[in-house]
Formats: C-alpha cells, structure tokens, sequence
C-alpha cells in the first residue's frame, strides 16, 4: 500500500528520463559482479471497493517469464494500475516494471526475453490513493548480504508508517512509498543466520494483513498472516510448484490446485521441494469477508469454498430477508449476477438481463466537461429497455460504498421506463474502513456510516432498499458468526477489526512522507 501518497502531489521533480516513466527494466547481479493516473470519473470510479494487489510465483520452471505472464493476467482483477515481474536465471536476477494492465505490457516478446530464468514472481497492483509512482511498481528488490532478494505483497501493514519512522531514524534509505520496502529493510537488518530464519524474523515486527511471495537465489517463499486475512494458494504445474493470490491463476494454466497456504505459514520452495514452516502461534483463521463479496473472480476457489456458489446463497438469503413485489430480478453487472441468479431462484421473479454492460471503457477516458462527465454511468452501463420498460424491477449488486453509482443507475431504470425500482444490496451496510489492503473511503465518505435505511433509500431514489445481514452472510457461508471470535474479519460492516491498528492510533497516522514524485 501507499504509506501517504497524497503526501507526494505538488513536487513534479523529474527523476527519470520523462520517455521511460511508465516502464523500468533492470538486471541485478550478484554483488561483485560486472556489470499519475487519470480518472475515468471521479465520482464513480470512487464509488467501488478495490483492492491491492495480485500475486504470483513459480519455481523450476523453464518458462518461468510466460507462466506468469498468464498467471497474472488472471489475476488482472485484482489490480490493473500496474505489473511486475522479476525472474532469477542462476547468475543474475531480471526485473520489468511497467504501469498498466498485463495484457497491454507483457505481451510484447521482446519483454519475456527480457527476463530468462526458472523462478519468476509477479505482482498486479491497484495504488489506493494518489498517484501511482513507478518505483512503487512490485516486485521490490534489494541486494541483500545474503543475495538478491524480491517480493510482492498483498495486502496492507496497519504498522507500515510506524516501522518505516523507526527505520528511517535508525538510517535506512527508502525509495518507495508502499509498505512492502519495509519488509527489505527488517530483513536486511535481521541478525539471523539462515536467509529464511531472516525472512521469519522480519515477519514478527508485521502487523495486520499480507500475502507474500518472495524469491531469492535459489528459493520461491510465500507467506499468509497469522490470521490469513489475505489469500494464498500453492498449485503445481507438470512438478513446478507455483503460490498464487486465487486459484483462477492456477485454472488458466492448467495447473494444479495443491492446498491453501494456511493463516499463519510461510511456505520454502527449493530444489528440496516444498517446507512449511509455522513460526506464529496457532490461532484460528479470519480471512477477508469480501473475497466472496467482490474481489476474488467467480470462477476461483476461496476457503475451500466456490466464489460463485457463495454469491448466489448469498443472493437466495437476501431473497428471504428482503423480498420484493416485482416482474424481473436484473443484476448490476458484473459483480452483482450471481446474487441476482440466487434472489430470482429464490424469489421465482424471472431473472433478465436489464442492464449491458460495456467492457471496453478503461479507466484512462478523459470526460472534458461535466455534461460529458454526467454520462459517465452509461459509458459503462446502459438499459435494456425492452425488459425493464413498464416493469417493477429488483435491482441487485454486491455492495453499496457511497451510493453515486446507485443513484445514476436507478435513474437510468426510471428513464428506461422502469415502474418500480427496488434495489438489493447482497452485502451488509458498510459502516468502517478498512485498514488491511481495500480501499475504502474515510468513515465520513461511506453512505452507510452517515445515513438509516431510509435516508439512503431516498439518496438513490429507489422504491425500497434492503440489505443482507452480518449474520445472513454467514449462514450463506454455512455457519453462524461466533460474536466473541468471528470466522471471518468483517470489520467493514460491524467495527470488530481483527489486528491492532497501530499507525492509525498513533500520531505517525497523519505524518507526510517528504518523499519527491516523479515525472509524469
């Protein structure tokens, strides 16, 4: 994550040949040896959770580069300001670092034999604030007394601001703003013998949430916090072991699904084969309730559990919790279809198609006016008005964040000739920030936290609005939340956080980094 990247507006210091900001290329040897975005709109690109970043590593393979290449462009949904990938040939260590999606960097041939070697680990990345610097691109590498070492992180550290002030005063040099650069640091200062001993040491100062994945001179390492808020998975491809965030990335490889990396792990892949290692005291696991809300793809397997069929339980629980009088149940898409499959089985109100959804509008359009700019939503949205035209209509998506999305949408139905709008929200009111890798707004931005029900509903202009419960989410999960230990961290919907969020109570939450932006 960003530690402050609002911190760094205003400098316009060019650091870097203006032609090559978007893309860095390197190749690190052995020591001794010779040798800004722009917004698609602000308020609706602000009214989505997004979360950090994707990961992926594969080990003893002889298209290491392409594997993850693939890898992470399944991977893309999890972060699409940026790629990386740094790969480790036996002598020297390679590193390509573009802005952008996968698909528009890494496709290129000449970028793949850029980066030789049998171990490869990449990183998609979604910046949460501020601009998206270059140097912030994972994976991040150090030339380490003990070799070169990179690693790529998801997720986000609650003692980022407070471990990097510590280090800072104590002499260390940061280039970056994410909390990643903190993990080189604890390493490079660990007193241990053996690298992963190291590795261990430096993950004893972390606190709250992160899925790693490292490579060294000879070794890919993963590792989950001790609660496993953030995914992780082991796979294999034809013996080539591979950590990935979901196990799509194994999916669209042909790999195999092995296990999950378990809360709490740090996984060692040598020519030895596969370590586990348990240096954290054994609690039970929180993972991220909105893996299965939102970000993890459909088609993926999260916790043992398909994606897919949770989101359409959770759609039949909201069915019975929030039912409506209507002719048609129409999902927002995309992340809203399989709830609205679950609540029109449910309800056995005809599930259509009411809303098409452009998927070739990027992020990067420039609206130049704000009448352009008004139009936003139908870039991206538009009605069918053959099904909603006349209709009382259940409108159904994942989540509601601050409510600008909602309210254009259901104007949009109105417009289509829509007679009632209902709109159902297959999530619970989010009420908290997140301080863990997802990108929320500050409390006083989330709809939720500052309006009831009924305000909210007069807000997006819809018919009536409900909502699925805390505890209709976990029975769609196939459990009841124990209130003294939840299953999972869902702190965005009661306040209940899973860690201790040390740089937020303490007074380095506010302090700037003097950081110098680079040229745009």
């Amino acid at each position: 994550m960003d530690l402050d990247t609002a911190a760094l507006k205003g400098h316009g210091l060019h650091l870097e040949d203006p032609h090559d900001v978007a893309a860095h290329h390197a190749t690190y040897e052995p020591a001794g040896a010779a040798g800004g975005r722009a917004d698609f709109n602000a308020d609706l690109d602000g009214d989505t959770l997004r979360e950090e970043c994707g990961v992926f590593g594969i080990f003893n393979h002889p298209d290491a580069a392409a594997i993850t290449t693939i890898g992470l462009h399944a991977l893309q949904h999890r972060g699409q300001e940026a790629a990386g990938i740094v790969t480790y040939d036996g002598r020297r260590f390679h590193s390509e670092r573009r802005l952008g999606l996968v698909g528009d960097t890494f496709s290129d041939a000449r970028i793949i034999e850029r980066l030789p070697g049998h171990i490869s680990v990449g990183h998609v990345r979604y910046s949460t604030t501020g601009e998206t610097l270059l140097r912030n691109v994972q994976p991040l590498f150090a030339e380490l007394d003990a070799g070169g070492f990179a690693v790529g992180h998801n997720g986000n550290l609650t003692n980022g601001l407070t471990l990097r002030k510590q280090l800072v005063r104590d002499g260390a040099i940061t280039q970056s703003t994410t909390d990643t650069e903190v993990i080189l640091h604890l390493v490079a200062r660990s007193k241990k013998n053996r690298f992963i001993d190291r590795f261990i040491d430096a993950l004893r100062a972390l606190e709250g949430a992160y899925a790693l994945v490292a490579v060294t001179n000879n070794k890919l390492i993963g590792a989950r916090d001790p609660l496993g808020i953030r995914p992780l998975v082991l796979g294999s491809l034809d013996g080539a072991p591979i950590l990935a965030s979901e196990t799509c990335a194994l999916d669209i490889i042909g790999a195999r699904y092995v296990r999950d990396v378990e809360n709490g792990e740090v996984i060692v892949i040598d020519e030895e084969g596969v370590q586990s290692f348990k240096p954290f005291p054994e609690v039970a696991p929180r993972p991220c309730l909105f893996e299965y809300i939102y970000f993890a793809r459909p088609d993926s397997v999260v916790g043992g559990r398909s994606v897919y069929q949770v989101r359409r339980s959770f759609g039949e629980v909201l069915a019975a919790e929030g039912p409506a009088e209507a002719d048609v149940v129409v999902p927002v898409p995309d992340s809203g279809v399989p709830a609205a499959i679950g609540f029109s089985r449910a309800s056995g109100i005809p599930y259509e198609l009411g809303i098409i959804r452009n998927h070739y509008v990027g992020r990067t359009f420039i609206q130049p006016t704000q009448t352009v700019r008004d139009q936003g939503v139908r870039m991206k949205h538009s009605a069918n008005r053959s099904v909603v035209e006349g209709k009382r209509i259940v409108l159904v998506d994942d989540s509601l964040v601050r409510g600008t999305t909602s309210v254009k949408i259901v104007q949009m139905m109105r417009e289509a000739g829509a007679r009632e709008v209902h709109f159902r929200i297959a999530s619970p009111p989010i009420t908290h920030p997140d301080f863990y890798g997802i990108d929320t707004p500050d409390r006083d931005k989330l709809l939720a936290a500052t309006h009831d029900l009924e305000s909210m509903r007069r807000y997006i202009g819809a018919d009536s609005l409900a909502f699925l419960s805390v505890e209709g989410v976990y029975r769609a999960l196939g459990c009841e939340r124990d209130p003294v230990r939840p299953q999972f961290s869902d702190h965005y919907f009661t306040g209940d956080y899973p860690t201790p969020l040390t740089d937020k109570a303490g007074a380095v939450a506010s302090q700037q980094l003097s950081l110098l932006a680079e040229a745009s």
